[in-house]
């Protein structure tokens, strides 16, 4: 089975509200997320220092599956329904997503 990382790089459009942004994304978004078959992993990252224009957070999404195309369609169309039932925040800008391929893997001993 093939390995991927989803890459999506967010930003919180409220300064004033960030707490309130990261325990949606922590609690309600990650989870809801994980729903897909294929996603097995979620992790999330701050940038202390973000330059302007850039995103200050970035979630990193780990998936096993032999059709990319469909586990992200399956995604989509999940949030889809999450969105329709009011799971997702006013609060979320999304800067840019990618889905990277793992070409390779190596463990330091």
């Amino acid at each position: 089975m093939a390995k991927w990382f989803f890459v999506v790089e967010t930003s919180c459009n409220d300064a004033s509200r960030e707490a309130e942004f990261n325990e949606w994304y922590n609690k309600i978004h990650l989870p809801d997320v994980l729903e897909t078959p294929g996603f097995v992993r979620a992790t999330r990252f701050e940038n202390t220092e973000p330059a302007a224009g850039k995103a200050k957070f970035l979630a990193l999404y780990e998936i096993e599956t032999d059709d990319i195309n469909k586990t992200m369609q399956a995604s989509r169309d999940n949030l889809a329904k999450k969105r329709a039932a009011g799971r997702i925040s006013d609060l979320l800008t999304v800067t840019s997503r990618a889905i990277y391929q793992q070409t390779a893997s190596q463990t330091r001993r």
